[in-house]
Formats: C-alpha cells, sequence, structure tokens
C-alpha cells in the first residue's frame, strides 16, 4: 500500500508541475483579449522614428503624403513656380507665389511654403526666411494643369538701418511647397534682401489658397 501510495504523490506531484509550466509556456502570444503581443526590438536596434503632420520647411498637411480627403499631396517634382504681378504697399509689395500641377495626377497642397532669400551661385540663403502671416488655410486640390496660390510680402529693404540690414542683391527665392523637403528656385530680377538681421521681417508669406 505504501510504495502504490508514493506512486500516486509522485504521479501526482508531475502533473502538477505539468499544469504549471502549461499555464507558463502553453497557449498563444497574445494580450489583451486576443491582440497579438508586440514585438521587441532586438538590442542595440532603434525604432522607427515617427514623422510629425506639419514636417519639412513648409507647414503642410498629414505626413504621409495626403490630405483629409484622401488627396494626394504635391510634390515638388509635380509643380513649376513662377512670381504673379504685385501690388504695392506701404513699404511693401505684394506679389503672388503660383504653383501649377504639372504632373499628371490630382494633388493637394494645405498650409505655409517654406520662403526664402537665396543669392551667389551657390544659392546660399540670405537673411532669415519668410515669416508665416495669418491662419492655417485648407487643403487646395488642383487637378493637371490647374493652379493654387500664396501672397507673398516683399519688404522694402531699403527702410532698414543698411548697417543692421546689410543689402544684398539676390537672385531669386528658395521655395519649399507645403510638407516638402525638396526646395524650387524662383528667379527674380534686381531685387535686395538684407544679408543682416533687420529689425523687421524682410519676407512673409500667406496660406495656400486657390488660384
Amino acid at each position: 500500500m505504501r510504495m502504490r501510495d508514493k506512486r500516486i504523490a509522485t504521479l501526482l506531484a508531475a502533473c502538477a508541475a505539468a499544469a504549471v509550466l502549461a499555464g507558463c509556456s502553453g497557449g498563444s502570444d497574445e494580450v489583451n483579449g486576443g491582440t497579438p503581443a508586440a514585438p521587441t526590438a532586438a538590442p542595440g536596434s532603434t525604432a522607427p522614428a515617427t514623422t510629425p503632420a506639419d514636417s519639412a520647411a513648409g507647414t503642410g498637411n498629414q505626413a504621409g503624403g495626403g490630405g483629409t480627403t484622401g488627396v494626394p499631396r504635391c510634390t515638388s517634382a509635380e509643380l513649376s513656380l513662377s512670381l504673379g504681378q504685385g501690388d504695392a504697399g506701404a513699404g511693401s509689395v505684394y506679389r503672388p507665389l503660383v504653383f501649377t500641377n504639372k504632373g499628371t495626377r490630382t494633388c493637394e497642397l494645405t498650409g505655409f511654403p517654406g520662403v526664402s532669400y537665396v543669392a551667389g551661385d551657390d544659392g546660399h540663403q540670405v537673411g532669415p526666411a519668410a515669416v508665416m502671416n495669418g491662419p492655417h488655410g485648407p487643403e487646395i486640390s488642383m487637378a493637371p494643369g490647374r493652379s493654387s496660390q500664396a501672397q507673398v510680402q516683399f519688404v522694402q529693404v531699403a527702410n532698414f538701418d543698411a548697417a543692421v540690414c546689410k543689402p544684398t542683391p539676390v537672385r531669386g527665392l528658395r521655395v519649399y511647397p507645403p510638407g516638402e523637403t525638396a526646395s524650387i528656385f524662383v528667379p527674380m530680377d534686381g531685387a535686395t534682401g538684407c544679408a543682416g538681421t533687420p529689425p523687421g521681417q524682410q519676407l512673409s508669406v500667406q496660406t495656400m489658397t486657390a488660384a
């Protein structure tokens, strides 16, 4: 009897140990009610960085190249740029920066482009870039051949103290469409910018609107 009792006790202990092991390692690698557990990064590796919604030189739209309506964002390669005719104000000239869709698909632009003066053969920036002026506008959709625009204010830098402004002839503008990191050059004739830090803004830009 004692030998049989010992065998039964040994068998019960083995079953209990098997049950514990099954509870620890058996089943699935799922947590939160059936959601697969997230894989862990290998030692020394880093997780992919997330892209902010308003990335790049201009503040644009959602990351990944698309607006809220599902229309893809216009890339720099799909756009041509020009400066429209200007209106003179008090010490400034206002000219529309016109973006034309030269691609084969409908695309959109949202927000502010990045704008700065450039000079020299190397296209170096001259003075501060344009500040954003006004509210962030809606998504502007453009079919092939259609245009949108952003109004740019060019301050007459001759009104600034020359010692502070350091007036410098410029070749034109370096423009980053909203959300883009590739720039487009727009030539200008007879323009002058401040190579120094002027007491006011030499350039300001408004949000994208329909042309």
